[in-house]
């Protein structure tokens, strides 16, 4: 992984020397907790997600309760009885699984919602780079805040101020220029 990314830098390095080629860097992080709506977005995913881990919670609660009560009236069934109650509870089982399923799952109602909610704030930091690079003529942008890992950033190719000017969100007294 880490040759992968000093071979990347020496090749944006090349390039940069040969074509001139300029290149930055941002926080998307730092960007988003500047960002109210973000951080209303992000309330909202914590809230729904509470009330569907609650409610997941509750379902198992029930779950456990029918085992409970097949253990102490265990007894009192014929074997057909006891594998008939054991059945509904295994299909309540299956149930929940399938519903946290689609809840939680890859494609599910969170991770739609997730995009429905965080789209815009990411579309606004989309285009408000895209805007600081073609003001700065930047030819590559990276985020420091996502899997690129940079080991070393030089201040000078921050632009994340930038952004945050670009957003409205910048510090009156910071003086970027």
């Amino acid at each position: 992984m880490r040759i992968r990314v000093v071979v990347l830098f020496f090749l944006i390095g090349l390039t940069s020397l040969s074509h001139g080629q300029k290149f930055g860097y941002i926080d998307t992080d730092y960007i988003l907790a500047k960002m109210p709506e973000y951080g209303e977005a992000q309330a909202e995913l914590d809230k729904l997600s509470l009330q569907w881990q609650e409610e997941i919670r509750e379902m198992y609660k029930e779950i456990e309760g029918g085992y409970s009560a097949l253990q102490a009236e265990e007894v009192l069934l014929t074997n057909e009885m006891k594998q008939e109650r054991l059945e509904e509870i295994k299909t309540k089982e299956s149930d929940v699984k399938e519903y946290q399923k689609k809840v939680f799952g890859f494609d599910g109602l969170f991770f739609l919602k997730k995009k429905e909610l965080v789209k815009p704030v990411q579309d606004k930091i989309f285009d408000s780079v895209e805007k600081v690079c073609k003001n700065q003529r930047l030819t590559i942008m990276f985020d420091k805040a996502d899997a690129l890992v940079l080991i070393y950033t030089d201040p000078r190719h921050d632009y994340t101020d930038y952004v945050l000017d670009e957003l409205g969100l910048g510090d009156p007294n910071d003086v970027i220029k």
